[in-house]
């Protein structure tokens, strides 16, 4: 080589001695010399020369000592690369990591894979060090590519300088293979902070491997430098041996770094790809393997072998993480020893001159379900990295991995793909139903849609809701199926009254029946039931005949027929012989029938229940969704979510069905007339302004419903998330019982002590089973004027007596002592409901002086009072306003107050922490007569687990005032306020009357302009309420038809006077998503058009 490019070699030697910053500057120059095609083969016939200078082992330890570097063989045992070489020739440097027993198990551990597993394959090594192992691999197995990935700058470079000492020759040519490439071809090297280089450039791979570091450094502050080629050769070198805190649970094992490389393996790693990396025994194998089947891999061990803990890597991490937890870590004394010894006595056995040693492990991992795993990854990445470490997918059970791992991908993707969670019908979500309509059209050739399904929380819910609707004065329930009923419907006796008289509800008998259908069809033939629920025997449930009889018998009788198929419905692709729908495949429901059926059968959570009631009876259908409407709420939305991916992996590998469907036989007629709806019923659902549905062609914009479609906070969506993807959960885990109470202290000043705290899936739920109380007492339900109308119509469903407490629109409709002495006065038995702090639907705030008067006034006539707290937690305009404080009040009142006296206390957290999606209510009671009352009726749908889990970790972060949560509920606040303010501008300049509000998620205001007013309609409509309106009308605006105006005229859907109690005043929704509610103002706009003109 000439001198005009480098001098003599005894010049480059020269330069190489000064320091190891010098030959690092002498070997870099050297690198630009061989990546300059022009001078490449120059510079590597020197660097032939400069490894034949020391060409003796001892020479070359005394240039790695003299001169900072070295150009050594590392040999290859038996296996033969392209040109049958059995070595590779590597320099290697002080600042880098020096291939040891560590690389050398890892080789092996590859090499016992086949041959093909890297052939034509993308493959990235992280931690490549000098590089040795990544162009092994490119010359013994053929990958299209390597990419060797190091942090260290230093090492890439040294690294690329022995890609070309072994692609070329020492005359300087290309070695080519036997595809006519060299490894210049299928060799790159970067610099890169694990993946970061392959995520980058949108580099997919088909195999990672890795060796990389499993130490924390015992100095954490030297890991925060700077990485960069200047930096000095001691902390260079520590890259090699020890990593820093990487935020993962495996941290506290040393394995932060391995958990963070395979997390980011999951986004760019191809789905049939494989990671292989080199996992040191210390931390137990056990441990080991956790780290990937955690992260949803299925984990080989491909080798294992004992090396001796290298002597500059300091172990004393290890022994201060065994001084804070029970972890003991796994050494050995010496390589032949069997017996493990903890972290702290190889340290002590270490520093006395005794030699230890650790297992080393080579694993290969797989993704079992990697298209669903990347999902779930590329959610936690997107902001959600606390969710990793409660994260287990880890399963001995497939069947329950293929349940589980697709459901978390999908709420995954939900979570992160929507802000808010979309407006679903009471019947249940939309794409649920499908999916269970298609189940059924797939699988067992039953032409149903989306309308003939509805979902409830459970088979209870929809038995005891089935004969709330019908209120029989005999029903005939099968045995198996009483258990959730109210114990009055069994223990009464009061058949002989005649059916068209209204029954109380102690009126309503429920005799039990066996299931077997000869017995069953002979009590219907002897009592006559006006409704019968029953399930099916085992044995008779195979064949239609028994399903064909109770239809017969029943339709002949005049009795409802409820058929739960609950023990012999499959979620399955290939289910077993069902003899009802064999029956349904042919012929049409008939009407006097409908079919339940409880979803209970998941692999993974024996208590998570959702079910389905089919009726193709258009009436039955629309008056079973009410029913979950008024007395449910709605079904819990992830619990859907949950059976409608098991559902959907059914369908998703089947084809469209080729056949046209099957001739369905249609009912035969009926001879009896059936019962019908209560009065009551009929009553609520005609009058109580319910969930209406889509309008043809166009959408409807709710601003009629008590929801919260704002953006969910992403402390909520981790705790939803985490919630599920957690296993083996501790009943502490679950237990919300402290902290509810806290939170009801802390907010309302509500005494605890001595009392029962109940939990229901919603508010709703329990504000149901308090008016059953109540009607069970003989007591008298008094709703203020301006309270929910829901919660009115439900009261009514339930047929309670009720009366309304007048309110006046100066005081925001909320009610005054003065007022409520007057009534109170008159009604005997009295049971106050009250809304508050924030009085939905108004937005008025009760200030803790008008709670103690108005609880004084209700102590004094010995009123029971259910305060609802359960839309709070949103109040934006407090100025003059301050925090209850009940416990004052009532202390003061248990002295002098009528012994009939008592105060409950009806709360969610729907609202207060923003829960996104989850309901959750609760009750509290203290009088025991109350309480016994209560669970006289057992059909509560109950928070499930993961619900009380997700609660319980959102309380947590409350009382914690973790920064991000507490900013978003402000955040909701100022958007509250705000749309209060933009809605209120607009209403006026359109001539409404608004009703100031102060808090929560929705308001009033009186369309005095319009009332008296004509309105121009040509749609017709048809919502399923009672009121649908001809085509081309004039309409004379007014209290009876304004909602339904305003619908049909905008798609804008409120609620009129009539829900909410206050002659004349509608109310508004504002917790709309931000398009939502734009679309919302421009309706009103448009309604001002049609009806007042520009």
């Amino acid at each position: 080589m000439g001198s005009s490019t480098y001098g003599t070699m005894d010049d480059f030697l020269k330069q190489c001695q000064q320091s190891g910053d010098a030959a690092y500057t002498a070997i870099k120059s050297l690198l630009e010399k061989l990546e300059d095609p022009s001078t490449r083969a120059e510079a590597r016939i020197f660097l032939s020369n400069l490894q034949k200078r020391f060409d003796t082992e001892a020479a070359s330890e005394q240039c790695f000592h003299t001169f900072h570097f070295r150009i050594h063989d590392i040999l290859l045992g038996g296996y033969q690369g392209y040109q049958r070489r059995k070595k590779l020739t590597m320099m290697v440097i002080p600042s880098i990591f020096v291939p040891e027993d560590w690389s050398f198990t890892f080789y092996e551990g590859l090499n016992r894979h086949p041959n093909s597993i890297f052939k034509d394959k993308t493959v990235s090594e992280l931690g490549c060090g000098n590089g040795w192992i990544s162009i092994a691999l490119a010359e013994n197995w053929s990958p299209l590519k390597v990419y060797g990935l190091d942090i260290n700058p230093r090492a890439v470079k040294v690294a690329k300088i022995n890609l070309y000492l072994n692609a070329l020759d020492e005359n300087g040519q290309p070695i080519y293979d036997g595809e006519k490439k060299t490894l210049l071809d299928r060799v790159e090297f970067h610099e890169s902070d694990l993946l970061s280089y392959c995520r980058d450039h949108n580099i997919e791979l088909e195999r990672i491997v890795g060796c990389i570091p499993q130490i924390l450094n015992p100095n954490p502050e030297a890991m925060s430098k700077m990485i960069t080629e200047n930096a000095s050769e001691e902390f260079l070198y520590s890259l090699s041996n020890y990593c820093a805190l990487q935020g993962f649970v495996e941290d506290q094992f040393g394995l932060g770094l391995i958990a963070r490389a395979v997390e980011e393996g999951i986004a760019v790693i191809k789905p049939l790809g494989i990671m292989i990396f080199n996992m040191g025994g210390r931390p137990g194998q056990g441990v080991c393997k956790r780290l990937f089947e955690r992260r949803g891999f299925c984990v080989t061990k491909l080798w294992q072998t004992k090396v001796v803990q290298a002597s500059d890597t300091d172990i004393s991490a290890l022994v201060e993480i065994e001084k804070n937890s029970r972890h003991r870590f796994e050494f050995f004394m010496g390589l032949g020893g069997d017996q493990p010894i903890c972290a702290r006595t190889a340290w002590a056995y270490g520093k006395a001159g005794g030699c230890i040693s650790h297992a080393l492990s080579v694993y290969s991992c797989q993704l079992r379900q990697p298209n669903h795993v990347k999902v779930i990854f590329d959610f936690i990445k997107n902001g959600f990295q606390e969710v990793s470490n409660p994260l287990d997918l880890t399963f001995d059970d497939d069947s329950v991995a293929d349940e589980k791992i697709p459901f978390l991908a999908y709420l995954a993707s939900v979570l992160k793909e929507n802000s808010f969670l979309p407006y679903e019908p009471p019947a249940g979500s939309t794409r649920f139903r499908n999916l269970i309509a298609g189940f059924m059209k797939t699988y067992h050739h039953i032409p149903l849609n989306t309308d003939n399904v509805v979902v409830f929380p459970s088979r209870a819910v929809a038995i005891e809701n089935a004969l709330r609707l019908f209120s029989p004065r005999l029903a005939i329930v099968d045995e198996h199926l009483t258990r959730h009923l109210p114990k009055l419907w069994l223990t009464s006796l009061a058949m002989e009254a005649g059916c068209d008289v209204e029954p109380l509800e102690a009126a309503v008998t429920v005799i039990e029946a066996p299931r077997q259908s000869d017995l069953m069809i002979e009590l219907i033939k002897k009592l006559k039931p006006q409704v019968v629920v029953t399930g099916m025997a085992q044995f008779e449930a195979v064949t239609s005949s028994a399903f064909e009889h109770l239809l017969d018998t029943t339709r002949e009788i005049g009795s409802l027929l409820f058929l739960d198929i609950s023990d012999q419905f499959e979620l399955s692709s290939l289910p077993g012989s069902n003899g009802v729908l064999k029956y349904l495949a042919g012929n049409i429901l008939p009407s006097h029938a409908a079919i339940i059926c409880g979803l209970v059968k998941n692999q993974v959570y024996s208590d998570l229940e959702v079910a389905f009631v089919i009726s193709e009876e258009e009436s039955i259908f629309k008056a079973l969704s009410k029913t979950v409407e008024l007395l449910e709420g709605h079904t819990a939305l992830f619990s859907q979510y949950y059976y409608g991916c098991l559902f959907y992996e059914l369908l998703s590998f089947k084809l469209a069905d080729r056949h046209p469907p099957a001739q369905r036989e249609c009912e035969k007629a009926r001879t009896v007339e059936m019962i019908g709806f209560t009065s009551s019923a009929i009553c609520a659902l005609s009058t109580g302004e319910l969930s209406i549905s889509e309008l043809q062609n166009s959408s409807v914009i709710h601003m009629d419903v008590d929801q919260n479609f704002l953006p969910i906070p992403a402390p909520i969506k981790a705790a939803i998330f985490e919630s599920f993807a957690r296993q083996n959960l501790a009943e502490t885990e679950i237990d919300v019982n402290i902290g509810i109470r806290q939170f009801i202290k802390g907010n309302y000043g509500f005494p605890t002590d001595g009392t029962e705290v109940i939990y229901g899936d919603s508010p709703l739920a329990l504000f149901n089973k308090m008016v059953l109380c109540c009607i069970q007492e003989g007591g008298i339900l008094c709703f203020p004027a301006g309270s929910n109308g829901n919660y009115v119509s439900a009261a009514k469903f339930l047929n309670a007596n009720i009366l309304d407490i007048p309110t006046q629109s100066e005081a925001g409709f909320k009610l005054t002592e003065k007022v409520l002495i007057s009534f109170l006065g008159t009604v005997k038995k009295p049971w106050v409901y009250l809304s508050g702090p924030t009085v939905n639907p108004t937005g008025s705030l009760y200030s803790n002086e008008e709670m103690r008067g108005i609880l004084s006034v209700c102590a004094k006539f010995g009123a029971r009072v259910l305060i609802d707290a359960s839309f709070s937690g949103l109040e934006f305009l407090t100025e003059g306003w301050n925090m209850w404080n009940l416990w004052d009040s009532l202390s003061k009142l248990n002295y002098q107050c009528n012994p009939s006296f008592c105060v409950s206390l009806l709360g969610g957290l729907s609202f207060e922490m923003l829960t996104g999606g989850l309901t959750f209510g609760f009750l509290v009671l203290n009088q025991p007569h109350l309480i016994d009352a209560f669970y006289s009726f057992p059909g509560l749908s109950k928070p499930h687990s993961t619900v009380k889990y997700a609660i319980k970790r959102l309380l947590g972060l409350r009382e914690q005032k973790t920064e991000n949560l507490l900013e978003a509920i402000v955040e909701q606040k100022r958007i509250l306020s705000s749309r209060f303010n933009c809605l209120k501008e607009v209403l006026q300049r359109c001539g409404w009357d608004v009703l100031q509000c102060c808090g929560g998620v929705s308001m009033v205001a009186k369309p005095t302009a319009y009332l008296g007013k004509t309105l121009k309609l040509n749609q017709s409509s048809n919502d399923g309420g009672a009121n649908n309106i001809a085509d081309a009308c004039e309409l004379e605006l007014n209290d009876s038809n304004f909602r339904e105006a305003i619908l049909r005229a905008t798609g804008l859907c409120i609620n009129s006077g009539s829900w909410t109690g206050i002659p004349s005043y509608c109310r508004f929704t504002l917790a709309l998503e931000d398009n939502e509610f734009e679309k919302a103002l421009e309706c009103i706009v448009r309604f001002k058009k049609a009806v007042l003109g520009d």
